[in-house]
């Protein structure tokens, strides 16, 4: 068969923060997409806001370079796919796969293989990709080169890869300084026979497949991707598969649910670097963006008007965590940080406030991430929204946050599916590097969250590593805790394992919540009186009301406060009346860790300006009627 040897398409998978994004730009600059003046950041791929605060990939992205083989033959178009490591943005990393056909896998050369590794690893084999192993960072003075690739190995082995992916090429390199090797270098050293990332280029050229067509099949091409312009409206990023595409064709467009209907390719790019240059015609293999139909979702397929074949649609792991996402019904809804000042006012027309405002940001956000789910409540203005995991959602909830969208989030639950008449529930494989002095915190901790050990290894370096089989609901609230329990030290990694049998009740937070029992501005006196009450939440002047919480209780139950009390004032003076008492700093949470603190009957109010906490029933006798009911059944 007819084979295109001008270009290869190649996803580079790994776990988090192994280092994907930094080699990609390494290969950008050594293949000469950039001129020697423009000013160069470091994680180009990351273009977005939220990947570049935490250090992740969140959208898988594609560039493509030229690259010039040293023997002078005709340049190479190698297009890259740019995957998130982490398993709750799986959807992208599966649309990912779906358009390349080889993997470049990358593991650190100090940590392994860690679980979001095997995660995109089993996506690759399952989809037969051949492997290319990078051993990256081989500079960090703890990596050991051969325990790692005899771990990769294992882990081949132990995701039933079969012979021909087991004979997988080994590069070693150090992406930030851009340099790479065939032949392994000595521990905590960069590569001594390489000056360049050429060694991977040639590696990637020899054994990445060049995509092979049918000169005679008619036109299908896949929808992989979805972006938007101010100007051409929806594009759509797409893999050519067969036959052509061209600027100004018509053709046929194929839809979910098995529909057909002609639509006009009015605009064809194809990617150069970090953009996108209009292009007159796309052929087998070539992966492009196309503008012109308004309403294309991810996994149709274009094809040919005269004979319409459609390829199989992208199909995504189900849900494991929900949350209820709904409009702010909080007293302080549509005010600013304070609710005073003209510049409060000037925001509030800025607000997005109405179910129909949220209802519609969640439709689009159904459009390009096909890892979500939305599904209707009871109540008309809330909506519970289903995703791979806590992270996913919280990623969601920040974006709507920045764009001014005010939301109330209920706690996060896990997704159960029912099996022979019994309540399954979604697990987790927990992998956790800690210093063995917290060895015994750590296995206590998960002995309450109905964790059990499947592995434990100890590399001599005073670290050990354990894995757990652990219920997701077990791992909501269970990062703060762990951080604390390993003084910061500790590492802690998870991927969805698949559904077990209900484990039972679990109490994962033994402390109640300190709740204001008034609205109003929060006092320094008597922030004074509270704080040896437990941990506060709130600074002094921050405005308030009746069942918002305040802080987290020293005890196990609840303890309403009067967090406004103000001194009182006489008309005498005296040297020691006032006591001069540190207020202790108060603990500010971020959206994460508001999600994880939520017990049952809490909510987390999420503004532009704010984050707080809150009761579900605000009013304090209507909440004492509701938990007596409760208890009484």
């Amino acid at each position: 068969m007819p084979t295109r040897h001008d270009i290869r398409n190649v996803a580079i998978v790994a776990h988090v923060d192994h280092g994907k994004t930094t080699i990609v730009d390494a290969m950008l600059k050594q293949a000469g997409a950039f001129a020697a003046h423009q000013q160069l950041d470091d994680r180009m791929m990351d273009s977005n806001d939220l990947e570049r605060e935490k250090g992740i990939t969140i959208l898988a992205k594609n560039t493509a370079v030229k690259y010039h083989p040293k023997d002078g033959g005709a340049p190479i178009t190698i297009n890259i796919i740019d995957t998130p490591g982490h398993a709750d943005f799986g959807g992208e990393v599966e649309r990912g796969l779906s358009m390349v056909d080889a993997v470049v896998l990358l593991v650190d050369a100090s940590e392994g293989p860690l679980p979001q590794t095997r995660f995109v690893l089993r996506k690759a084999l399952q989809q037969r990709k051949p492997v290319i192993l990078c051993i990256n960072k081989t500079d960090r003075p703890d990596s050991r080169i051969d325990e790692v690739v005899n771990e990769t190995y294992d882990l081949f082995l132990d995701l039933d890869a079969d012979e021909d992916q087991i004979e997988f090429p080994i590069v070693y390199a150090c992406g930030r300084d851009g340099i790479a090797s065939l032949t392994k270098p000595e521990n905590g050293t960069v590569p001594a026979d390489s000056e360049n990332l050429e060694p991977f280029f040639s590696a990637i050229l020899e054994h990445v497949p060049a995509p092979v067509y049918d000169e005679e099949a008619p036109l299908q091409a896949h929808v992989t991707n979805l972006d938007a312009d101010n100007f051409l409206g929806r594009i759509a990023l797409l893999r050519v598969e067969q036959g052509e595409l061209r600027k100004g064709q018509t053709v046929a467009w194929i839809k979910r649910d098995g529909t057909i209907s002609n639509v006009r390719i009015t605009e064809l790019m194809m990617t150069e670097a970090l953009t996108r240059k209009p292009a007159e015609v796309a052929g087998p293999g070539d992966i492009c963006a196309v503008a012109g139909i308004p309403d294309i979702m991810i996994g149709e397929t274009l094809a040919d008007p005269e004979n319409p074949i459609a390829l199989p649609l992208i199909t995504v792991d189900q849900p494991a965590i929900s949350m209820t996402i709904g409009t702010n019904t909080s007293p302080l809804v549509g005010r600013g940080g304070t609710g005073k000042g003209a510049d409060a006012k000037a925001a509030v027309k800025q607000r997005k406030v109405t179910a129909r405002q949220v209802k519609d940001r969640l439709d689009r956000e159904l459009i390009g991430n096909v890892s979500l789910r939305v599904l209707d409540t009871e109540r008309p203005d809330a909506w519970e929204v289903q995703g791979r995991g806590e992270l996913a959602l919280a990623i969601l909830v920040e974006q709507m946050r920045r764009e001014g969208f005010e939301l109330t989030i209920g706690k996060p639950q896990v997704v159960t599916k029912e099996v022979d008449g019994k309540t399954h529930e979604p697990v987790e494989r927990l992998t956790v590097d800690v210093p063995e002095e917290h060895m015994g915190a750590v296995t206590q901790l998960m002995g309450v969250r109905k964790g059990r050990m499947d592995n434990m290894s100890n590399h001599g370096s005073g670290w050990v590593r354990m894995e757990f089989v652990v219920p997701s609901r077990g791992l909501i609230g269970f990062r703060t805790e762990f951080l604390t329990n390993t003084r910061g030290t500790g590492i802690a990694h998870s991927i969805h394992e698949g559904h077990e049998p209900w484990f039972g009740t679990l109490t994962t937070r033994n402390n109640g919540s300190l709740v204001a029992d008034r609205a109003g501005a929060v006092t320094a006196f008597a922030m004074t009186n509270l704080q040896e009450r437990g941990v506060l939440f709130t600074d002094p002047g921050t405005e308030v009301y009746e069942g918002m919480i305040v802080g987290e209780n020293s005890r196990s139950d609840d303890m309403d406060v009067n967090i406004t009390k103000e001194k009182k004032l006489t008309n005498m003076r005296s040297a020691s009346a006032d006591s001069f008492e540190a207020i202790v700093p108060p603990r500010k949470l971020s959206l994460e860790q508001s999600l994880e603190f939520c017990r049952d009957d809490e909510c987390v109010e999420v503004t532009p300006e704010a984050v707080r906490i809150r009761k579900v029933i605000l009013d304090q006798n209507a909440r004492g009627r509701a938990s007596s009911r409760a208890k009484n059944g």
